[in-house]
């Protein structure tokens, strides 16, 4: 690695003591069960590429959204695909995005939503004690962003002992 090159892929803000902004951000930590604002400035730092991205391409085109549509087609489609925008989104749509829409695609908020786990914390543990699948691969990393395809394929690993549904840890009704 050469030398004043960055490994961190988040940014922090700009002004660190804002009441609202921290007020937020404990919201959305507990919420999605993150473990520190790291992952949660992560996710916004990733938004804030795909809204550049998208003013680029618009920008390009100069106002105009069809051309930009084209000329962006492939990033668009790559958003679909891990179902950040939905299928009849366009590249306009990108700027309208929030951090949440990030958050959703995150495994550990994935397995919470599919009523796998009780809480967002106890699907991250899940997740990082190696009981939970996709497409048959056990992930461990919680903020792995699951793509539309692989939705359908989160499980618990058969080898888990969560697999029973009679374990005193498995959510009601799963």
């Amino acid at each position: 690695m050469t030398t004043g090159e960055s490994t961190k892929r988040y940014e922090t803000p700009n002004h660190p003591y804002q009441e609202d902004r921290i007020a937020q951000e404990s919201e959305l930590l507990g919420r999605y069960g993150l473990q520190n604002k790291e992952e949660l400035w992560r996710a916004q730092s990733e938004l804030r590429n795909y809204r550049r991205e998208a003013r680029r391409l618009i920008g390009e085109a100069q106002g105009d959204l069809d051309v930009a549509a084209e000329a962006g087609g492939e990033f668009v489609e790559s958003l679909q695909r891990t179902g950040i925008l939905d299928e009849t989104d366009a590249i306009s749509d990108v700027l309208s995005l929030d951090e949440t829409d990030v958050l959703e695609r995150r495994l550990q908020t994935v397995v919470y939503r599919q009523g796998l786990a009780n809480t967002p914390q106890q699907a991250r543990q899940f997740v990082v004690h190696g009981h939970v699948t996709v497409d048959g691969a056990r992930v461990t990393r919680p903020g792995y962003q699951v793509r539309v395809h692989e939705e359908d394929s989160v499980a618990f690993d058969e080898t888990s002992p969560l697999e029973d549904e009679l374990h005193p840890e498995r959510a009601e009704g799963q």
